[in-house]
């Protein structure tokens, strides 16, 4: 891959419990791209230690290495005449690769960046996510792009989710309902009374009503908009009895009535008020 240099700054690259590491970074298509000569320095390593583990990451298949090596144009001084300097190819590596040479260099350096991103990926497999708070709330970031946007549109779409919505409201309701017995004909007929009021309110239609009047096996995915598997897995029976399937991008886009609703009773929750 041939590049040209677009931004070279100083950037966290990860926090210990005592400092934050920081290097001195090309920034490029989203990612950061480090010398060989700067790995070293990073890991605390020499440059052929670096160079044998890309070797070995490259002949095993770990990564392409037409993919996460570039060729960046840098300038240097020149050797033989004096204030002049001169622009040489200079073989820059990715975050991809950055991160393999980590996990695979023994020194102290990158004993505590593997501490660091195991940390991360951990609190993913556990969480189902994890987040830099800090740099969420500064604005800014490295590669030029807010991603606070992005962030708040996957939460909505998450919030929005129909098994999501019926868990929270359950919950809320446990908690808030003075006599609540989830296994009653009244919890039962409760909830099905709200999950029709929230369809009404978007379609003006009733969850049965949607299914009736949309499903229909001569249209494209038998009327459904979106389901368990979309877009490219396959459609189950399981996926054709729910209303939200059917509904358009637009009434999608309503269904953010019902987590604000949701918020508003969490919110009540929380002042310890009864729900009746």
């Amino acid at each position: 891959m041939n590049t040209d240099i677009t931004k070279q700054m100083e950037m966290v690259l990860y926090r210990t419990e005592d400092d934050n590491v920081t290097v001195s970074a090309l920034i490029k298509d989203e990612t950061i791209w480090l010398t060989q000569k700067a790995m070293a320095e990073l890991f605390g390593i020499d440059k052929s230690g670096i160079s044998r583990h890309l070797a070995k990451i490259f002949e095993s298949g770990e990564l392409d290495e037409e993919v996460v090596v570039a060729k960046i144009a840098t300038t240097t001084q020149h050797g033989a005449m004096q204030d002049k300097t001169q622009t040489i190819p200079t073989n820059y590596y990715n975050l991809d690769a950055i991160i393999s040479v980590g996990y695979r260099v023994n020194s102290i350096q990158a004993t505590r960046f593997r501490i660091w991103a195991t940390g991360i990926l951990k609190e993913y497999m556990i969480k189902g996510f994890a987040m830099d708070d800090e740099r969420l709330k500064q604005g800014k970031t490295a590669f030029g792009k807010d991603y606070f946007r992005e962030l708040l549109e996957r939460v909505r779409s998450i919030r929005a989710s129909e098994r999501r919505i019926w868990q929270q409201i359950t919950d809320i309701f446990a908690e808030c309902s003075i006599d609540y017995n989830r296994d009653s004909d009244t919890a039962y007929h409760f909830y099905a009374t709200i999950q029709n009021k929230f369809h009404y309110a978007i379609t003006g239609k009733t969850a049965a009503e949607i299914v009736y009047n949309q499903a229909d096996h001569t249209k494209e995915n038998m009327g459904l908009t979106t389901w368990k598997n979309a877009p490219d897995g396959r459609i189950l029976k399981s996926d054709t009895p729910i209303a939200k399937n059917y509904l358009d991008e637009k009434q999608m886009s309503s269904s953010k009535a019902i987590s604000m609703r949701t918020t508003m009773i969490s919110m009540k929750t929380e002042a310890k008020q009864t729900l009746r």
